[in-house]
Order: structure tokens, then sequence, then C-alpha cells
């Protein structure tokens, strides 16, 4: 598994504001299934979808694909990751901090039943 912070970071201008997406969507060949794992995420983040693949063709994993989420807290990357494996999702890295010694974002990654990615994570104290 490649950690985030074994990536090239790029540090944004002062001066800018980082864009959020507007939304993420992954494929499903099974959007009952799909919905039930996905509701237990509630409904107060970036428009996040599961779709049937336009094309009518199977939904497939994204090699090297990941989508990530920032969390207000350490305890929800907790309680994010214990959620997608109760909800029967697999574990791809259990919650805790990353980086040498340490000293980077708190993280937790799953894989979603149809074996996309996700990583939660939170850089920084918690949000108030």
């Amino acid at each position: 598994m490649t950690d985030i912070t074994q990536s090239r970071q790029v540090a944004a201008a002062p001066d800018k504001v980082r864009g959020l997406p507007g939304h993420a969507t992954v494929g499903t060949n099974d959007l009952d299934a799909a919905s039930v794992f996905y509701d237990k995420y509630g409904h107060r983040t970036l428009e996040f979808g599961i779709i049937k693949p336009f094309d009518g063709r199977p939904a497939t994993v994204g090699n090297g694909g990941m989508i990530a989420f920032e969390a207000p807290s350490r305890s929800k990357v907790d309680e994010a990751h214990a959620t997608a494996l109760a909800a029967g999702g697999s574990d791809e890295g259990a919650p805790g901090p990353r980086g040498e010694n340490g000293t980077g974002p708190y993280c937790a990654y799953f894989r979603d039943p149809e074996g996309n990615k996700f990583l939660i994570f939170r850089s920084g104290a918690d949000a108030a």
C-alpha cells in the first residue's frame, strides 16, 4: 500500500484558495447492495454517488484510484473505518498516524464491497 505521505505534495500558494471537488462517483454492478453500504455515511459531505456505468459495461475498480475524505477528528476517522468494515468493506490500512515517525496525517484505508479504495484522514488538530 502506498501511503499518502509518500506522494510528492506541492504546497499551495498562501494567497490561493484550495478548491474542493464538486462531486465524485464510483461504479457499481449492484446498486441496491451499494446503497446499503454507502447509506451508512450520511449526507453531509460533497456530492458522492454510486452509479451504473453509462456505457452499459460492467463496473470495474480503477488500478491506483482512490477517493479521500477529510474527517473533522481522529475519532471520526476511526468511526468511518469501523463503519465501513461493519458494512461489508475490507481493511486496507488500520487507523493511525502515517509518515516518518508517525508525524504525518492520521489515516485509515478501506475498500467498499466492490473493491473501490477510500482514504479517510485528519491532518492537524481536530476541528473544534
